[in-house]
């Protein structure tokens, strides 16, 4: 469907189910691969399989233990980690009025605690997904559902 290279990168999400839902999108948004770093829990697992609805059979994916050691990677490759995180000290752009370049890895975390600071020193740049009502922020999955698919507005 696109043609330029968009990934996702997943450090330290706790939920199976989380991990399938985000399988699921990565197929339904054309991502090219999942990483999955950390303490993340990869294929085969039932309840990641069952959310996904097999998308994690033919969604490439890579697990690694130490994420930084694949953002360096990537970031070695011209890949350009964007981190997908609300409550930083560092500035970060809209989801709205993002700009991105291609190839681009949107970075998720922690369902409760988010992306640790040196994880979020890692990225290239910060985007949020701005909130209008009481709570801080989405569901992980949700917030990738939300970010994907106003990154893929800009994908040719």
């Amino acid at each position: 469907m696109f043609r330029e290279p968009l990934y996702v990168i997943c450090h330290n999400i706790r939920s199976l189910w989380n991990v399938g839902s985000i399988f699921r999108t990565s197929d339904a948004a054309d991502v090219g691969k999942v990483f999955l770093g950390g303490y993340t829990g990869h294929p085969p697992r039932d309840r990641i399989t069952k959310t996904a609805l097999g998308a994690d059979a033919w969604i490439p994916w890579e697990g690694h233990r130490h994420t930084w050691r694949f953002i360096e990677r990537l970031q070695a490759d011209g890949v350009e980690v964007i981190a997908l995180e609300n409550n930083v000290s560092r500035p970060s752009e809209s989801i709205d009025t993002f700009r991105p370049r291609f190839p681009m890895a949107l970075m998720l975390g922690n369902e409760v605690r988010g992306l640790s600071r040196r994880m979020i020193r890692r990225a290239d740049r910060v985007v949020h997904i701005p909130m209008h009502g009481e709570k801080e922020s989405l569901n992980v999955a949700v917030a990738y559902g939300v970010a994907v698919y106003a990154l893929n507005r800009h994908r040719t």
